[in-house]
């Protein structure tokens, strides 16, 4: 008997129709003698109306509330599943975050997890009963709803699959697997059998869209396999490995953007001690997260800082710096929304040179002028102008031959 967990979004939840659909794959899973666990997303829409309900009520909402709020979205959804699943002659029962004890931290928004009580739900599964456990959110130490943003729902099912010691994690969504970029951009993607978690982490933080970044780094530092497959067919999907690198073999294995960036830079910053830290400081506390950073130093001892940090707190983020340089002595800042972030990903990139001027090389012979660039082992990114997005992609996949199995690719 295996214990496996699958966890369907918003999309497959989408109708009652759907709903019945995740009951039969469920049930049917359970009849084939695995115990099932389900952790599900609030239906297609729902997390908006509620916004849009809040938002009549009032311009600046308090993060606890609209907690409270959106919370109710994946409680309807738990309950019409385990209805279905009981319909089809299936014992059910359904548990919110805080009936589970998805302990969180208290940032309303985007809290995170830091232990599960699963007991409640080991009891059930021994009864013979299939769990059905809302996603996306938890609860913090003084008693308190939270939720764990976007793409929440991935990491409830991953850390579900950790705390139960789950033979593997089911990822369910309109989209069959994990391809070598977005194939509504890219007609030439190519699913991928298997993946690294390491190279999974990697795309998902650079905007590829299939899994959330956050439940892979769970994923990885729990050993938990994850299956991303299709809610509409039964085909095999994508593995992703945690314990295995660069599964395929192969030099770069994803082409992946963001067009959730935008570009800041501060200019004539004084160059002595402490003064980047009191550029960055304002930010961390405003829990914004800096990605791509820049320093050039010139040699009158002025510094021009740019760094990328996501488009919608952009307007945020000048605010707080404008304010700290008021204090600090920098002078003015310049933003520009209009910017994504393109990354090529590959574990093979560790013993293979010539990774980066292949890329560089490619985007130039398109006419896409880099603006800023930023490696790491295992990744490449660069920020370019937003409307050559779709270009880029196109040739940096057709650069590194991705629609290609690995063994037939050019070195």
């Amino acid at each position: 008997m295996a214990l496996i967990v699958q966890k369907f979004g918003g999309t497959s939840m989408g109708s009652i129709e759907r709903i019945q659909h995740v009951a039969r794959r469920a049930v049917a899973t359970h009849n084939a003698g695995n115990q099932v666990v389900v952790v599900v997303s609030a239906m297609a829409g729902e997390t908006n109306r509620l916004l849009a309900l809040a938002g009549q009520v009032t311009k600046r909402p308090h993060d606890r509330e609209i907690d409270v709020l959106l919370a109710t979205g994946e409680q309807v959804s738990i309950a019409l599943l385990a209805l279905a699943i009981e319909e089809l002659g299936c014992d059910a029962r359904s548990f919110l975050g805080h009936q589970v004890q998805i302990r969180t931290d208290g940032v309303h928004g985007s809290a995170r997890i830091r232990t599960i009580d699963a007991t409640p739900v080991e009891e059930t599964l021994q009864r013979g009963a299939i769990v059905v456990v809302a996603g996306f959110q938890g609860v913090d130490e003084e008693g308190d709803i939270t939720t764990l943003g976007r793409g929440g729902s991935d990491l409830s099912a991953v850390a579900m699959a950790a705390a139960l010691k789950a033979d593997a994690c089911e990822i369910y969504s309109d989209v069959d697997g994990i391809y070598t970029t977005d194939p509504n951009v890219c007609e030439r993607a190519r699913r991928i059998d298997r993946i690294s978690g390491e190279e999974m982490l990697e795309l998902a933080s650079q905007g590829a869209k299939v899994l959330q970044a956050r439940s892979v780094e769970f994923a990885l530092k729990y050993k938990v396999a994850i299956h991303c497959r299709s809610s509409f067919h039964d085909g095999e999907g994508s593995w992703v490995l945690p314990e295995e690198l660069n599964v395929e073999g192969a030099i770069v294995t994803g082409v992946a953007y963001d067009r959730n960036s935008a570009k800041l830079t501060v200019v004539d910053v004084p160059d002595v001690p402490g003064t980047v830290a009191a550029l960055f400081q304002p930010l961390a506390d405003a829990h914004i997260n800096v990605d791509v950073i820049v320093q050039n130093i010139s040699f009158e001892g002025r510094t021009d800082v740019t760094f990328t940090v996501p488009r919608n707190e952009a307007d945020q983020a000048v605010a707080l710096a404008n304010a700290a340089g008021a204090v600090h002595g920098w002078g003015k800042l310049l933003c520009d929304k209009q910017v994504t972030k393109i990354s090529v990903v590959g574990a093979g990139m560790r013993s293979q040179p010539g990774v980066a001027l292949r890329m560089f090389a490619a985007l130039g012979k398109a006419g896409i002028n880099i603006q800023l660039i930023s490696t790491s082992e295992i990744k490449i990114s660069c920020v370019i102008e937003d409307k050559y997005t779709e270009l880029a992609v196109r040739v940096l996949h057709d650069a590194f031959e991705l629609e290609k199995p690995p063994s037939e690719r050019g070195v």
